[in-house]
């Protein structure tokens, strides 16, 4: 492999589960507590420069030959909690979303045809070994998905601006309350306007979490995205607050409130997509 770049690979965030060792069977659970006592363990960086390194022979890897043995790892009192990155059959999902999002002249010169139907065949193949398989690591870029906020709630966010370190805004909540959240969402949209993308974005997220332990943890992590927006636009972004917002507001029938919320939340999030596209 070659050498990985030490500049910072913008722009992507993450919503990610991390569970408990219980969560896993024996030998994974036993691979999981090892990894976990390690003095230091990969970045999302680290992660993010491993999968481009991939892209630069020829023709690309747009998935990796065998599955990543790596995680995130942190803490919830006192339990350790791993997430796995799975690069491989986030690869494997990234490549099918890929085939929807780019014009067929431009894909083909990106990844040649011939690439993308091997990968599909392997990818079917290992589907039907593991038909179970979910990541637990979903990722967006060059926005945050307005679903994504529905799991948290304000004072879960937690902002360090630029300084000694590189600025961070994540929220975290245990699964639990992000279950909740979701749930009261869907009732109150159901109940109040017509079925559309929030509503249908919502029931994908919330079968995703129930295929996790109850005791996991729910992190969004900005990710790279921190390096697209300036300190203020940081500091004043509460998104998962107008969100929440603007649900209240169609709870109690103020329609004119709601809208308000979420057209500010929305516009948001639009300018940030528009710099994909910036010179």
């Amino acid at each position: 492999m070659p050498a990985l770049s030490s500049v910072l690979v913008p722009y992507a965030a993450y919503l990610r589960v991390y569970e408990p060792l219980a969560a896993f069977p024996e030998p994974e659970r036993g691979h999981w507590a090892r990894y976990a006592r390690r003095e230091r363990t990969p970045t999302a960086q680290d992660e993010l420069r491993r999968s481009l390194a991939d892209l630069l022979p020829t023709p690309p890897v747009p998935v990796p030959v065998h599955e990543s043995g790596d995680a995130f790892v942190t803490e919830v009192d006192g339990v350790v909690c791993v997430c796995p990155w799975r690069t491989r059959l986030r690869g494997w999902l990234a490549l099918e979303e890929l085939t929807e999002q780019l014009p067929g002249p431009l894909l083909d010169a990106v990844l040649p045809p011939v690439v993308r139907g091997q990968a599909a065949a392997d990818y079917e193949q290992w589907r039907e070994r593991n038909p179970d398989a979910r990541p637990w690591i979903r990722t967006a870029v060059w926005q945050v998905p307005v679903r994504w906020f529905v799991l948290f709630s304000d004072d879960e966010r937690e902002y360090e601006p630029a300084g000694t370190a590189a600025p961070r805004l994540r929220y975290r909540t245990p699964m639990v309350q992000a279950r909740r959240r979701v749930a009261r969402a869907l009732k109150t949209l159901r109940e109040t306007i017509d079925e559309g993308p929030l509503t249908e974005g919502l029931v994908d997220v919330g079968r995703w979490l129930e295929d996790f332990h109850p005791r996991s943890l729910v992190e969004l992590d900005y990710g790279g995205l921190v390096h697209a927006l300036t300190g203020a636009q940081l500091d004043e972004d509460h998104s998962a607050a107008d969100l929440a917002a603007g649900i209240a507001a169609l709870r109690a029938g103020d329609g004119e409130g709601a809208g308000e919320s979420y057209a500010r939340l929305v516009d948001r999030w639009r300018a940030v997509r528009a710099l994909q596209f910036a010179n």
